[in-house]
């Protein structure tokens, strides 16, 4: 494990012997100080709402996650009630609604359209159920917010895209390819970028992606190369997360480039085709953000909320965030690495996302094995 992964390891194990420690009334705190006596026993229901389908981590990290962590911690007696909505924010607002009527006890919300979605955060508040917004903050009056540092992933998505560039300077010319406006996240990815590619590069064209869509990040791609008067004048590509890469690589293919031509493509998410991507060569990097950790954290931080221990709460809340409709938000936010050739068997592979053998496929062997990755 890497020096920054064992640190986000610590630090996650930190919280929850902190966890434990304050369920077991100690840190000092009296049961009073601490609201030490629940408001729900082990039978609570955990609320669980997905922003969309085209990004694999949803069902394949995240949901699982929440739901082993959730049981683990109500002696198996909680449950999660789970939906998504398709990148549609009307499908999400109406799962919402159901959730309330439904009177689970907490919900966390990955918002498809974080300031549509604030009326129905209002909603469940004044039903007397907190909402805890994962990964993209939430406006209205949520009660916490975790996700992963946004604006540290743009900043080594741009940091690690001039390093590959080498001697970068104002010849070269980048395509950024951004992700949803409904997304807050976006902006912080796009502004981290922007503070190591200002100044360094010239970004020949730039766009912002509707629901994170792939075929609109290849037919803009498709836009970019045409305006730039081909593929061989694009230097690099900043892609904001590992599906648009896909599909901005799969432009640059139609337009003539070999694999061997590809310039560096960022992306973000770790998803098995872009490891798989990373290994052949055609996609630069990936941000590997650790999902267990984020995911364990929330299910501890809605258990904790539900149950009133505010110190537990207070002790996986220690960052402080502002969304335009509320200040001073308690939060978690976890760091994260980028993911290269170099690092793939610290990374994913070492906490266990990836065998060797999902990405080694009979693709990927003689690739594997240029790199070590056996």
């Amino acid at each position: 494990m890497s020096p920054r992964m064992r640190r986000i390891a610590i630090a996650v194990a930190a919280s929850t012997l902190s966890l434990s420690l304050a369920g077991c009334g100690m840190l000092g705190a009296t049961e009073e100080a601490g609201k030490a006596t629940p408001t729900k026993g082990d039978d609570l229901t955990v609320g669980l709402l997905m922003p969309e389908e085209t990004n694999t981590r949803y069902e394949q990290f995240d949901y699982p996650i929440i739901k082993s962590k959730v049981a683990e911690l109500t002696n198996n007696k909680g449950s999660v009630q789970y939906a998504n909505a398709n990148a549609k924010n009307s499908t999400q607002v109406t799962q919402m609604e159901r959730m309330i009527d439904d009177k689970v006890d907490v919900i966390l919300l990955d918002a498809v359209d974080a300031k549509a979605i604030a009326d129905t955060v209002k909603k469940a508040k004044d039903a007397g159920i907190p909402v805890i917004a994962y990964d993209r903050l939430a406006q209205g009056p949520i009660a916490a917010y975790v996700s992963f540092d946004n604006e540290l992933v743009g900043e080594v998505q741009g940091r690690t895209l001039v390093e590959a560039l080498g001697t970068a300077d104002l010849s070269d010319k980048i395509v950024m390819m951004n992700g949803s406006l409904t997304d807050p996240n976006s902006a912080q990815f796009k502004q981290g970028a922007m503070s190591e590619l200002s100044g360094r590069v010239t970004i020949a064209a730039d766009f912002d992606t509707k629901d994170w869509s792939p075929a609109e990040a290849k037919a803009n791609m498709t836009k970019a190369i045409a305006k730039m008067g081909g593929a061989g004048k694009v230097s690099a590509v900043y892609s904001a997360n590992d599906a648009m890469a896909g599909a901005v690589i799969k432009a640059l293919k139609a337009a003539g480039l070999s694999d061997d031509e590809m310039p560096p493509v960022t992306g973000q998410d770790a998803e098995l085709s872009a490891v798989q991507r990373i290994v052949s060569g055609e996609q630069y990097m990936s941000v590997y953000k650790p999902y267990p950790q984020m995911a364990a954290a929330a299910a501890a931080m809605a258990v904790a909320k539900v149950r009133g221990r505010d110190i537990q709460f207070e002790s996986l809340t220690r960052d402080k965030v502002d969304s335009p409709t509320d200040k001073g938000i308690r939060a978690n936010l976890v760091t994260v690495v980028a993911l290269t050739k170099s690092n793939i068997k610290s990374t994913v592979i070492e906490d266990g996302i990836y065998k060797v053998s999902d990405i080694c496929t009979a693709e990927y062997k003689s690739a594997c094995n240029s790199i070590g990755l056996k």
